[in-house]
């Protein structure tokens, strides 16, 4: 920046800051008035470059004070009296300081410099606001434009929206998807099952009973589909169907369907309620006593009282010794209770009279999976030492995840061919 030899420069043409100022250069110089500098840009600048850049009405220009900067180095040498390059002057003249470059090549002295500096820095601050004046409007008009094509976007997508969710047929396919998820169906759906699937799941959601062949189809070919929260659903309204009709006729049968319906969707207290109003003794019909006895014994079980349950089914055992049933019930309550031996007992007696050990199995399984882990293990042990072949299926469901997904199960339930005109009489 600076010459090796004195050059046209003289230290001599150049006064003292502290002398010579005109009245305004403290305004036209200011820096903090600075809106032509970058909004961005701050620097943190040593006193002796600032002073340097004020003397040569250069503070505006944010090179003039930063070390190192070309700009800097060249009033460096100014302040110093060292000659300036050709390279120099000629960027001094690249850059429009045409007063500084006159000053620097010794063609000014050092007031008319100041007089014509100032001049120019006026022009270049008005240049500079200017500009940024400017790059602020395209900065408006930008971000304005951006806003106004995200409203357009938004408008637009709204408009979408509108249009897609007043279409029938996207109305339908969300509906469908809520029914769906209502009962916890998340497996796909054959397209020959959706269209029988959906209807059964709206007349379930309006609070109708299935027909027959509906319920049959649920647990034959839409088994896939027949959850857990759906199944609690179909029982919960044969419940209520069989309680209404208990209601009006007081036939016992009725109330007798009622609790069997009301113990599938975990509504046990509401089955006791209804047994509870029935006079087992005034009825007639031992069978009737029986079937009773034995499914508000059931409902005991459910509830986590065995020893009524136990004596609900001993009276059903005693008015009808050759059914099947109360046995069945007996045998359940003993080995949950771990009372093995004599479960075993009851359910020989249930087989003997009808029942088969495909069922009194089941019952097992389902008694497993619902019980804790000290109770499962000793049960399981009981059930291999007594038959190792028959209850070899003890040791798959113990090794399996099986055990986790019967937990919520009730156990088997007998039924009773009672009323020909009820749907299923399902009992135990």
């Amino acid at each position: 920046m600076c010459a090796t030899a004195r050059g046209t420069v003289a230290e001599a043409c150049i006064p003292r800051l502290s002398s010579g100022m005109p009245g305004n250069w403290h305004e036209l110089c200011d820096p903090s008035r600075g809106p032509w500098l970058s909004d961005n840009e701050v620097f943190v600048v040593d006193a002796s470059y600032r002073d340097t850049a004020l003397r040569y009405c250069t503070e505006d220009l944010p090179e003039a004070s930063i070390p190192g900067a070309r700009l800097q180095k060249i009033l460096e040498c100014l302040q110093l009296g060292r000659p300036v390059t050709p390279l120099s002057l000629t960027f001094l003249q690249k850059e429009g300081l045409e007063a500084l470059h006159r000053l620097a090549a010794g063609g000014l002295p050092y007031d008319r410099f100041r007089e014509a500096a100032l001049a120019e820095q006026v022009v270049r601050i008005e240049a500079a606001s200017a500009a940024k004046r400017a790059r602020e409007a395209e900065d408006q008009a930008r971000q304005f434009a951006a806003q106004e094509k995200t409203k357009l976007a938004l408008e637009q997508a709204e408009a979408a929206r509108r249009a897609r969710e007043s279409d029938p047929k996207y109305v339908a396919r969300i509906k469908h998807r809520e029914l769906r998820a209502r009962y916890s169906i998340d497996t796909y759906v054959e397209q020959g099952c959706f269209s029988r699937l959906m209807e059964i799941l709206k007349r379930v959601d309006a609070g109708q009973r299935l027909s027959d062949d509906d319920f049959f189809w649920l647990s034959a070919a839409g088994k896939n589909y027949f959850t857990e929260k759906l199944r609690a659903a179909y029982h919960h309204l044969e419940a209520k169907f069989f309680a209404s009709e208990f209601e009006k006729t007081q036939d016992p049968w009725a109330a007798v369907n009622a609790s069997s319906h009301y113990r599938k969707c975990d509504r046990a207290a509401d089955a006791d309620s209804i047994l509870a109003t029935i006079s087992v003794d005034k009825q007639g019909s031992r069978k009737l006593k029986s079937a009773l006895r034995t499914t508000h014994g059931g409902v005991m079980r459910d509830l986590g009282r065995p020893s009524d349950a136990l004596r609900l089914g001993d009276e059903a055992h005693a008015y009808r010794p050759d059914d099947y049933r109360p046995c069945t019930l007996l045998g359940a309550v003993n080995m949950e209770m771990g009372n093995y031996a004599l479960g075993q007992e009851w359910y020989a007696k249930a087989v003997a009279r009808g029942a088969t050990e495909e069922s009194v199995d089941k019952d097992l399984r389902n008694i497993l999976v619902r019980a804790d882990q000290a109770k499962s293990a000793a049960m399981s042990e009981f059930l291999l030492r007594q038959d190792p072949a028959r209850y070899a299926w003890v040791r798959k469901l113990r090794n399996s995840d099986g055990a986790a997904a019967g937990r919520s199960q009730r156990g088997s339930v007998p039924h009773y061919p009672a009323d020909p005109k009820a749907r299923t009489t399902p009992f135990a």
